[in-house]
């Protein structure tokens, strides 16, 4: 297993999980199914059952163990037995060598929009990508319908950079994305000798 990575913000738990939280997984999946399909690609019907979750942890275990991934899921700080996953942020497709970079993603519990909480998430990943694993360039691709998803990123920092037509698709229909990205400034003024 993967030394577990655990941050904490003012008000929340950022934590990677193991299998051993896959029914807790599930249940945040299931809870917020409708609410989360304009954003996400079709789900099989297998994805709502605790086997798929269980090889998941695992899969994404594998992927932060040989440092392609980063991802942490959200819980209250209330919550100290961590029973219920409000959301989760990765960071995916990490790029070493002269790219430093990866890809930011990002979701939200629909009973806990609105509070400021993804924000807050995503703000402790962003630091923790430029700070401890060394990136210089996040990228997160957004739907210019999702204006919650790209206040979070605006008030972060990120700028624009342009817009991916026909990205990904995404429930049937290929969708076109905004590119916001942020870049760690302070690796340009003293880049790492070696990468």
């Amino acid at each position: 297993m993967v030394q577990c990575v655990c941050l904490e913000t003012e008000r929340l738990w950022l934590r990677q999980l193991d299998e051993s939280f896959a029914r807790r997984v599930l249940e945040y999946f299931t809870r917020n199914r409708d609410f989360l399909s304009p954003w996400e690609p079709a789900r099989p019907r297998s994805f709502f059952q605790l086997e798929y979750h269980h090889r998941q942890l695992a899969f994404d275990q594998v992927k932060m163990s040989t440092g392609q991934l980063f991802k942490v899921w959200l819980f209250e700080k209330g919550d100290t037995a961590l029973e219920r996953v409000i959301g989760s942020v990765a960071i995916s497709e990490i790029m070493r060598g002269c790219f430093l970079s990866g890809f930011l993603g990002y979701r939200m519990d629909k009973d806990f929009t609105g509070r400021g909480y993804m924000t807050e998430a995503v703000g402790k990943v962003v630091e923790y990508a430029f700070d401890v694993l060394g990136l210089h360039r996040l990228e997160a691709n957004i739907m210019p319908r999702n204006k919650a998803s790209l206040r979070v990123v605006e008030k972060l920092g990120f700028s624009e950079e342009g817009l991916s037509r026909k990205l990904l698709l995404l429930n049937g229909r290929w969708e076109d994305h905004v590119r916001m990205v942020k870049l760690n400034t302070a690796l340009e003024k003293a880049p790492p000798e070696r990468v």
